[in-house]
Order: structure tokens, then sequence, then C-alpha cells
């Protein structure tokens, strides 16, 4: 689950807390129109048993016998004699009950049987150690399954005293229309909390997608600031909420780490700027000094601490982003040049496979200390052989600086381009190398729109600078 994302993660615990809310409220809602259906047709039933006897208690010197016949197809009334000897038996074997005959009316229903007290029509009370227990016993005995069988009908039983002895009314009220309300609300939840869910689910993705698309623009803002380009900002949302608060800190935080290279790119601009003049001082001093030997060390030495703040000023300057003049640069002209150039291992022999007419658009300077810092890398890591092949490919420009020497192991094909990374090969082979040529090499290539990398297998390296076409 922590790997999902807070999108789909919010979308799941809406949809479940809406379907847990959504299934308890069903089954409540089921359940308490399930009883108050049934209730309904209990309290129906009672009313038509007291109708009933309401309209026989209203005919004076009425018999038993005169009342047997149904008043009502939902009404029936049982006499004493309509009872088998084994329900008498059981009446006779019901204990004593604290009713009243007058008082009693009995409602059955698929739930149980519910009792209600209401006013005996006729105003009469009976004997409570003769009738009373009779009668209650009879209520209870009536056996009304074939008459109104169990689930279809909610049935209500009174006894009603007569010239020649008591009778009981028993009236039913159908429970088809509560199982036909519960029918229909059945119908409605179970494919509409699926539906229902389905909207939540749909509503809760948009809702938090657009609450998190503030969180989208700024992380795609802050994956595009590099170092060169600090001056950048994250949007800020326009609602004062908790992400608005998290892009004004990240901006401020941007702020300040955009002073603290500012300073440290100041600083070593001027640095290097501040040697220039020392240093050709002292070059210029010991070249005219007499012939030493420790002159020349020295000579040598500050040759290289030249080399070295030129490079920490080009650094500077790249890093700083100082618009440079572009134009159209033939770029093999400027690689035949670098390649015949003199170096310091002339026994290593550069050959050139450059093809014609390959002209990209950029900064000549910056070009030609692309290919020199290649050639010269190449120059001090081969046995014998450099090969520099120009070519063009789909449109671009593929600058291709190979060598026979050990080669560059593959955990460290990326490392080569860090600034200040020399290989224990190149230290030994070199003790002057400062580690930077690889380094301004790519940002050279990468300023130009390209990229430099290496590539191939097999003895030797190969370093492969692309540069798109004007």
């Amino acid at each position: 689950m922590s790997r999902l994302s807070v999108r789909v993660r919010a979308t799941l615990a809406a949809t479940a807390i809406v379907a847990v809310a959504l299934g308890v409220a069903a089954v409540v809602l089921v359940g308490v129109l399930k009883g108050s259906l049934v209730d309904s047709a209990s309290a129906e039933a009672a009313r038509r048993a007291h109708g009933t006897a309401v309209m026989i208690t209203a005919s004076p010197g009425i018999t038993a016998g005169r009342v047997s016949e149904p008043l009502d197809p939902d009404v029936q009334v049982i006499e004493g004699a309509d009872l088998s000897e084994a329900e008498w038996q059981a009446v006779l074997a019901q204990p004593a009950q604290a009713v009243q005959p007058a008082q009693s009316i009995t409602a059955h229903s698929t739930t149980g049987r519910a009792t209600n007290d209401q006013a005996h029509p006729c105003g009469e009370t009976a004997d409570p150690k003769d009738t009373a227990w009779k009668v209650a016993g009879r209520v209870e005995a009536v056996r009304t399954e074939r008459w109104a069988p169990a689930g279809s009908f909610a049935v209500a039983t009174m006894p009603v005293s007569t010239v020649e002895g008591v009778v009981l009314v028993q009236a039913r009220a159908s429970l088809e229309p509560a199982g036909a309300a519960l029918q229909t609300l059945q119908g409605l939840l179970i494919p509409g909390i699926p539906g229902l869910l389905l909207l939540v689910a749909a509503l809760t993705w948009l809702a938090v997608g657009r609450a998190l698309a503030p969180v989208s623009a700024i992380r795609t803002e802050m994956a595009d600031i590099t170092a060169s380009d600090l001056h950048r900002r994250v949007p800020v949302p326009r609602s004062r909420d908790e992400i608005a608060r998290l892009a004004e800190t990240m901006n401020r935080t941007l702020d300040r780490l955009e002073l603290a290279v500012d300073r440290h790119k100041r600083f070593v601009a001027d640095a290097a700027h501040e040697l220039r003049s020392p240093l050709a001082i002292l070059r210029t001093r010991l070249e005219l000094a007499p012939p030493e030997p420790l002159a020349a060390e020295a000579l040598t030495d500050v040759e290289r601490i030249q080399a070295l703040t030129s490079d920490l000023l080009l650094l500077a300057r790249l890093d700083a982003g100082e618009p440079a003049c572009h134009g159209e640069v033939d770029l093999g002209q400027v690689a035949a040049e670098e390649a015949t150039r003199s170096r310091p291992r002339p026994e290593i022999r550069v050959e050139l496979e450059v093809a014609a007419d390959v002209v990209v658009r950029g900064s000549a300077e910056e070009l030609r200390r692309l290919v020199a810092n290649l050639v010269d890398n190449a120059v001090r890591h081969a046995d014998s052989t450099v090969i520099v092949r120009l070519a063009r490919d789909g449109g671009g420009a593929v600058l291709d600086v190979c060598d026979d020497g050990p080669g560059i192991p593959a955990e460290h094909r990326e490392a080569i381009f860090d600034r200040f990374t020399r290989l224990d090969e190149a230290r030994g082979r070199d003790a002057g190398g400062s580690g930077l040529g690889l380094a301004i090499a790519r940002d050279i290539a990468v300023r130009h729109g390209g990229s430099l990398s290496v590539v191939g297998e097999g003895p030797g390296a190969r370093l492969r600078a692309r540069l798109p076409s004007p």
C-alpha cells in the first residue's frame, strides 16, 4: 500500500469509508423498514379484529352460532366447540395467566407475538379463575397456519363474550406489501450502492488530483533546476494551504542556495583571475633565467598552474552561464588543427578521419577547447596511436576520439567526467593532470545541446561527442 501514490491511497480510503458507511446504513434501513412494515400489518390486523368485535357486541342477544359465519375474508370467528381435544388438553395444561380476556389482544406475525392491551368492546369482565385461564390458553392454542400461513400474514386474536359463551375473533393482514416494499428497496440498494461507490471514487480521484496538481508542477520545476539555472523558482499556488507554504519554503531554500553558489563562483573566478598576473610574471622571469635544471622544473610547474588557472576560469564562466558568441563553426577544420598541434608525447601518432563540411553552430573557442581536451586526454593514455574521427549522423555531428591505451573500466565511465577526478593509471602516467579536462569537455558539449560519453568495448578508450546540426 505504501508504494501506491497519494492519489490512489486517498481514493481507496475514501471509497472504503463510504462503502462501510453505506453498508451499515443499508442494513439498518432494511431492518427498521421491515420492523415498521410488520408492525403496521400487525396493527392493521388488530384493528380489523377490534372492529369485528365491536360489531358483534353491538348486537344485543347475539349467540355464538350466529357469528360463526365469517364477516370478512380476512376475519374468522372461532367457537369453543371448534377446538379439538388435543387443543383443549393444551389449554388445560397452560399455567394461570394474569390476563383478563376482556383486555387482551394478541397479534401474531412472522417475527413473534405482540400483545396490546385494549378495552373490551363490551366493557365486561369475566371471572379470572375460570374464563381468563381458558380464553388465554385458547388464544395461544388456536392454530392458524392453514388460514394465515406463517410469513405471509400478521394475525390478531380477540376474545368476545356472547350469550352462549366466549368466541374468538381472528383477523389477518397480508405481509405481501411489506415484502414488495423490501424487495423494491433491495432492488434499489443492490445496484445503487456500487454505482454510488464508483461515483465517490471518481469524484475523490478528481478532487485529489486537482489538489495535488500544484505538487506535480513543483516537482516538475524542481527536476529541471540545475546548478546553472538556480534563478528559477517553483510556482506558488494561489491557495494559502500547506502546499503553498511548501512552495514558499522551497523558493526560500533556492534563494539561499543560489546566493551560496554565486559566492562560490565569484570566489573561484576572482582567485583564478588574480593568479594570472603573478603567474605570468613568474613564468617570464623563469624563461629569462639562466638555463638550470631547477629553473626548468619551476617553469614546468608554473605552466601547469597556469593551465589549471585557465581551466578554473573557464569553468567559472560555464557555471555562470555567460552567453557565448555563437555562429557556424567548421568542426572538421577545428578538429584537424587541434589534432596536429604539438603535445608533450611526440611519439604518439594522431590519425585523422574527418568528413568534409561538418558544420555546427556554437562558440568556436569553446568547441576548440572541447576537441583539444579530448585529444590531450587520449594522447596522455595512448600506447602508440590516437584516432580522431568526425562524421555526420542523423543530421548532427559525431566526434570520436579513440586511443589504444588501457581503456576505461565500466565502473568509472561516469566518474571520469567529475571535476578533479583522475584514475590511478592517470596519476601514474601524468602526475600533473588536474582532472578537469573531461569535465570541461562535457560541460561544453551540454552547453551546445549535445552530449559526451564513453562508448564501445574492447581495448583502448573511445569518447564520443554528439553535437546538433545548425
